[in-house]
Parts: C-alpha cells; structure tokens; sequence
C-alpha cells in the first residue's frame, strides 16, 4: 500500500479527490551533500532573457496559463544546483504555483520560441513551441547561464489547435531519462520538477496533466534556422547565427571565418554526443531537426529506449515503421541533419567551405566512437586489432542475444566468472573472443584489479531500463505512488556504483535494478505522447 493511503487509513479519512487525484506520496531528497546556506529560494533567482533581444519575429510572448492545486510528483536537488535553487524549495507551495504557472517568477520573461523543422525526413513548416514556453535564463553564482522551459504550460499561437499541456506519463519519461543520461555523463537537458495539474486532458484516451520543468544550455534547434530559411528571411538567420556564436560560442566572436567555426563546432558536439549514445546503447527515437540543438545535448525525449539484448535495427519509436530512428541508423541520421544545418547557411559560410567542413563528420564520429569503446572495454591501444575485436564483438551480442549494458560488467569481472553465452550455442565461437580480449587487455599491461576499476567506472550496472519505468509509470498513474519515480531518480544519479547506504535508505534492491529485462518488455516501443 502507497504511503499516502497507509496515512489516509490510520487517520480515517476519505480521499478527498478522484483515485486518479489523490495526493502524491512523500518526497524522496538525496543530495549527497549538506544543504548548501549560500542557495537560494524561488524568490531570488537570477532571471534574464538575452532570447527576447532578437525580437517578435523569433516568438510569441506569453504567460502560463493558471493550473488547477498543482502537486509536486518529483524534484531532482542535483538539477537545482544548476541554477543555485535551494533542495528544500521543490516541495514548498510558492515553487508549485510559481513554476506551475499560477504566480509570476521575478524576472521572467515567457515566451514560445518559432521553429520549424524535418519530421522523419519531411518539412513541417507549422513547428514552434505549441506547448512550452522558455522563461528565461537564470545566471548562477559561477556565471553559467541556463534556460528554464515549461513543458505543458498551455496553447501558444504555434499549438495548431491542441490543447498545450503534457501527459503526466509522458512527462514522468523524461525527467526520468533527463536524470539517467546526465548520471551516465552525456549532455542532456535535465529536468527540475515534474508538476502534476489536477485536471485531464485527452489524447488516445484520457490523460492526467502535468507541466515539466526543463533546464537547458539552449533551446535552439537546427529546425530554429529552418524556420527563417525556409520562410525567406535570411536576414534572420544571419541574426539567429550571430546571436548564438555570441551566447554559446564565444571565443570565436572574433574569427573572420566564425560562421564556418560556428558550424564545425556544432557539429563536432553532435557527433560526440552520438557517440555517446551508441557507447550506452541509447536511442533517442525521434531524431527530428527540431530536436537537435546547436550544442549537442540530447533533446525533447519521447518515444526513447535502451538497448537490452542487442539488436542493431531496434527503434522504440512504433511510429517508425521504417526504421528511420533505429539505434544502427542514429550516426547516419545526425549527419542527415546536419546537411539541413548547412542549407540556410550556405549563403553566409559557402557551398565549397560546408562540404569541407561536413566530409568530416564520419571520420570525426568514427574517432569519438573508437574512444568510446576503448573506454568500455578497458583498452588505450586503439590499433586494427582494435578495431577487429569490436566488430567481432558487435556481431556476438547479436548472435547470441546477450544483454548490452550486462555484457561489460560481465567483461570487467571475466576471466573470474564463466563466461554468459550457451555452450550449446555458439559458446565456443565466443569463448574464441574472450580468449582475443585477454591477449589485448595483457598487453596494456594492467592488472586485473585495475581494468575492472577503469571499466567499472564507465559502464553503467543500472540503466533505465523499460520494465523499471513501467513499474513506475503503474504505481504513479495508477495509484499516485512516486515512490518508484524518485527511487530510480537516485538509483540512476550514480549508475556506476552500489552505494549500500543510500540504497538501503531508499528501499532499492541492488540486484533487481542490474538484471536483465524480462522477456515481455524485450523490443518494446512507445508513442511520443506515451
């Protein structure tokens, strides 16, 4: 039984609202830290909007729209260092009505953000944020700047007749893989709070509301120049280009040559960024242009999923029935994308110096993947035999069904532990590759001890795996239990590491979070509105 239901039991009272209204369970804090006295409440932040300086072409200004006694569902402390807010705050009163759109935020300046972009390899002119709204930026005490952006904070004049809000389910995905990818060190946009709205909205079916509160480096897209290009305003696009490599790139303000240096760098971070995906097995599933960002952070989380066995083509996009997203197809499609970044600059950076500059991008991901992959398995020499090994390596997990991320824990432990394949089947063929992987893993000339320290330190024992967030989703959705949501919250900040205190603390079974997926979540895909 819920925490809120043992109370409401003990204390003889009835529900006050709807079983799918009910107040949420107590709030989970871990922090690892004491309380910082010099972090501030929702009173004091930071605010200013350097966005708002390009003008109304590049938005629509706007306040959230009231919500209905909103209720926390979860708050990440670790995220609220970003922007030096106090841990204590996410459970108070004025954070719900002030980020839940019920109260002004000093400083603040809402506004949807115009954009269009490819959607599964089509323009779609009639983008921009429908639902969300940037706020502005905060300024913390070490000079970063970050965006905050609701994500369902009601219809702006680009929602195309919906209705501007987020399921709770879908917003509950998010903060989730938010949290998880930034525990496994891949830039991403991290997730604040997730604020549940009192009211239902409708997409297949009735929905619970929630609104997400997102921080960010940027929100601007590739689709963010698309917009201007395509409507004939390149005017703008040369603004929108001067405006980031002022914002975001800095150091090259003065290069006579920066719009080029502009385009190598956003592209060297998105080819990293993928990298980093394939290293974990992540796959993003809808790589629209609207959800890349000129800084290489994973982007507007949907229909995502982790590999379990190992399966090249998996999407878990059902939308996807051609594979477009696949996990084999993610470098491709970064590369894709990044030929649409180049089209509206051509006329700034030119066609002979974009084709330069974009020739790079599989060698450059071809590195940043190599790297990757030495890190995973415990290797510096990134030589042919290298090479070799990993693509043996590929085609075993797929032969034999093996689990991705359990594979290198298994690795970093192996030769003391037998080996996970069938002797029955194929077992000899991958007995073969253990036996190669040792002979590499010699001749770096570390010991045993030390490999399995630098491997576990890079491959995660826990990952956000599909059956963990059903189990979450079940309990919040159907019972208001969020118990779940903020236990993997802290599973996955360290997803490196047992930490026997903290998991006893919070009720996690370190064995039950580390086994493989069951049989019956095995290739499973979701909607973008799941």
């Amino acid at each position: 039984m819920p925490p809120a239901a043992r109370r409401r039991r003990a204390e003889g009272k009835k529900n006050p609202y709807p079983s799918f209204l009910h107040p949420h369970t107590e709030l989970l804090f871990f922090t690892g830290t004491q309380t910082n006295t010099a972090l501030t409440d929702c009173h004091n932040l930071n605010f200013r909007n350097r966005f708002i300086e390009l003008g109304p072409e590049f938005y629509q200004a706007k306040t959230p729209d009231p919500v209905t006694d909103p209720y926390l569902v979860d708050f990440s402390p670790s995220a609220a260092q970003l922007i030096d807010l106090a841990p204590e705050e996410g459970g108070s009163k004025d954070f719900l009505d002030r980020f839940g759109g019920n109260c002004p935020l000093e400083g603040a300046q809402p506004l949807a953000m115009a954009y269009s972009g490819h959607q599964f390899g089509s323009y779609n002119p009639r983008l921009g944020d429908g639902r969300g709204l940037l706020l502005g930026e905060i300024q913390n005490k070490k000079q970063e700047m970050w965006d905050i952006h609701l994500k369902g904070a009601g219809p702006t004049r680009f929602a195309r007749g919906f209705d501007g809000r987020a399921t709770l389910q879908s917003s509950i995905r998010e903060h989730l893989a938010s949290e998880a990818l930034n525990g496994l060190g891949i830039p991403t946009t991290r997730s604040l709070a997730v604020i549940g709205i009192r009211e239902l909205i409708y997409r297949e079916k009735p929905a619970l509301a929630a609104i997400l509160v997102r921080i960010a480096d940027t929100h601007i897209r590739f689709g963010s120049f698309e917009f201007f290009h395509y409507t004939g305003q390149g005017e703008n696009v040369k603004r929108l280009l001067e405006f980031c490599i002022q914002n975001y790139y800095p150091d090259i303000v003065q290069e006579s040559d920066r719009y080029q240096i502009f385009f190598r760098r956003t592209m060297q971070r998105t080819a990293k960024l993928i990298a980093k995906w394939q290293s974990v097995g992540f796959i993003h599933g809808v790589m629209n242009t609207d959800n890349m960002t000129i800084t290489g952070t994973t982007f507007d989380y949907g229909p995502y999923g982790f590999m379990d066995r190992f399966v090249p083509h998996h999407t878990p996009n059902h939308s996807d029935t051609h594979g477009r997203y696949a996990y084999s197809q993610q470098s491709e499609i970064g590369f894709w994308n990044l030929n649409k970044l180049a089209e509206p600059l051509v006329s700034l950076v030119g066609p002979e110096n974009l084709e330069e500059e974009i020739r790079q991008y599989q060698p450059l991901f071809n590195r940043f993947h190599r790297e990757e992959m030495g890190k995973k398995l415990g290797l510096a020499i990134l030589d042919s035999e290298f090479t070799q090994l990993v693509q043996r390596m590929f085609q075993l997990l797929q032969d034999h069904r093996l689990d991705y991320t359990n594979f290198f824990r298994f690795l970093a432990d192996y030769p003391g532990i037998p080996h996970p394949a069938n002797n029955n089947n194929g077992g000899d063929e991958l007995r073969s590759w253990l036996n190669n992987y040792l002979e590499l893993a010699r001749r770096e000339g570390l010991s045993h001890e030390e490999r399995k320290l630098q491997m576990d330190s890079v491959n995660p024992k826990y990952i956000l795996r599909n059956h963990l967030i059903q189990s979450a989703l079940d309990k919040a959705l159907k019972e208001s239990d969020f118990s779940e949501i903020q236990r993997l919250r802290i599973l996955l900040e360290n997803p490196f590491q047992e930490r026997p205190e903290v998991f006893e603390k919070y009720g996690i079974d370190s064995e039950y979070y580390a086994q493989n997926t069951p049989e019956t979540f095995l290739g499973q895909q979701t909607s973008c509105s799941a």
